[in-house]
């Protein structure tokens, strides 16, 4: 049985991460992916047969992936930046409010246009809040773990402190705002990913929130140049050029806390050894593959619809043209009040009417996804989140089934706020199928082995320790650390994982340089 210094578990974007920089510093390191392609849920695709446009078929959006990464793996990556923020139409009206981060009185006049005339700037002073939030915590994720104590006084604003750390998000967004439409806009931070209620005894509303706020010490979700495959694939490279062994189509089957693994490749089973196994699977997965009991089920709460358009769809707004109000995020019937009535319906059982949804258009910011041809014609790609559409109402039997009720409810949404209906603008593929493709969280876990369809592989966790943890190994400062000292979490599971980040990736890859 060969042996390495290090053996990674799965080939996304974080484990790609951590095989890089363990190799660049000298170290063995085989990564094992059960795919054939690596980059996990950070990749691009041509989803409909024939037509020539790859689109970033799960992740698609990056604020996480902090400069330092990119930096220090020498990675071609051009992240673009929208002039818009968001447009969200008013559900019943020909208004919609528009955040243009490019024209600070246009932001202003759209906000009285929807009678919010008075939150306009609180909404400035809201996020100058949480902008301080990302200037002094963001720099953090790729060193060790602060303490709550110390976290706390990097911030320096009991205020800010008390109303995104420790009270329920909702309370803020409700003492801040008086308009249900720009209630709704902040509240879809704390949601993506994430089943709660806006008053959220748990908090992880806030934590989803924060997340959201603090990426790149902006807060700013930029597009992929070249879609997010372009982002996996520089890795592969950085990875390969350092003398990674990456493998794929290799399915672990089993781990030992004494660093085994066993997989599949090419039909024959196989077993490695490794002074150190990294863990770039969800931690339920990774008890599973240790025969452990396994942690409680996590649930994801989504679902995610690829569309391919002959061209952007028209707006009841008349006076906004389609590239403002797609160049953005696209909030669907998202205020706050439909937020709060969709989870309610949701942990009912039902299928939320309307269905709270949020669109982005990549091919607006980067037209490379798209063949010449295709870019020319003025055809467009259409990314659809929806939201509170928990893992709890899809099971095996009914999966097909409520794909189709949810392909169904996203576009009757979307028609909602608009002047046409979408369907009839959707381009067919070689074989005349229309180019629409809707995963729900079954689909998920089954692709990407996401429990639950959970894109974060958990809960998330804050990112900072409590008092209470301990911080006495490399693995646990680093917040990476599993009950073996072998094997370490490197993937979204880990302490400040989640998202298109490389933070996992990058905090196991110095835990494991700090013990050695």
């Amino acid at each position: 049985m060969s042996g390495r210094d290090v053996v990674i578990v799965g080939g996304g974007h974080n484990g790609l991460v951590a095989a890089t920089y363990l190799a660049q510093a000298g170290k063995s390191v085989t990564l094992l992916e059960r795919l054939d392609d690596f980059g996990g849920a950070a990749v691009s695709t041509q989803a409909f047969e024939g037509v020539d446009a790859r689109l970033s078929r799960y992740s698609y959006l990056v604020s996480l992936l902090p400069a330092r990464i990119i930096r220090e793996l020498g990675l071609d990556i051009r992240l673009l930046r929208r002039r818009y923020s968001s447009y969200t139409p008013e559900p019943g009206t020909s208004r919609g409010l528009l955040v243009d981060n490019g024209d600070a009185q246009a932001t202003a006049q759209s906000f009285a246009a929807v009678g919010a005339a008075g939150d306009a700037a609180a909404w400035h002073d809201f996020y100058g809040r949480t902008a301080h939030l990302a200037r002094t915590l963001f720099p953090s994720v790729c060193e060790p773990l602060m303490t709550r104590a110390e976290a706390r006084r990097a911030v320096d604003d009991d205020r800010a402190w008390h109303d995104f750390i420790e009270r329920p998000i909702g309370e803020v967004i409700e003492r801040t705002f008086a308009n249900d439409l720009v209630r709704g806009v902040v509240l879809t931070d704390a949601l993506i990913g994430t089943f709660a209620p806006a008053h959220d005894a748990t908090l992880a509303a806030n934590r989803c929130f924060l997340y959201h706020v603090i990426g790149g010490e902006t807060g700013d979700w930029d597009v992929p140049a070249g879609g997010m495959g372009a982002v996996t694939g520089a890795l592969e490279g950085a990875a390969r050029d350092a003398g990674a062994t990456l493998v794929s189509g290799a399915e672990v089957t089993a781990l030992t806390p004494d660093g085994e693994v066993s997989y599949r490749h090419l039909g024959a089973e196989r077993t490695i050894a490794a002074s150190t196994i990294l863990a770039n699977v969800a931690p339920h997965v990774l008890a599973r593959l240790l025969s452990e009991p396994a942690p409680e089920r996590p649930e994801g709460a989504q679902v995610k619809v690829n569309l391919l358009l002959e061209r952007l769809p028209r707006l009841r707004d008349s006076g906004l043209g389609p590239a403002a109000a797609f160049g953005g995020t696209f909030h669907i019937n998202e205020s706050y009040s439909q937020l709060e009535g969709a989870y309610r319906s949701a942990t009912a059982g039902e299928l939320p009417s309307p269905l709270p949804a949020e669109i982005y258009c990549h091919s607006l910011t980067d037209p490379s996804i798209l063949s010449p041809e295709l870019s020319a014609s003025g055809a467009h790609t259409l990314t659809v989140f929806g939201l509170h559409t928990p893992d709890r109402l899809i099971t095996p039997e009914n999966n097909d089934a409520m794909r189709d009720s949810l392909t169904r409810a996203v576009l009757d949404s979307l028609d909602s706020v608009l002047a046409e209906p979408v369907e009839p603008l959707l381009m067919t593929d070689a074989a005349g199928r229309p180019c629409i493709e809707t995963k729900t969280t079954l689909d998920l876990d089954a692709a990407l082995r996401l429990p639950g369809g959970n894109i974060f592989h958990g809960p998330l966790s804050w990112p900072f320790a409590d008092e209470a943890d301990s911080l006495a190994t490399p693995a646990e400062r680093w917040g990476v650390a599993t009950a073996h000292d072998r094997i370490l979490l490197c993937g979204a599971g880990a302490r400040r994982g989640g998202g298109v980040s490389g933070i996992g990736g990058h905090n196991a890859a110095m835990a494991v340089l700090e013990s050695r």
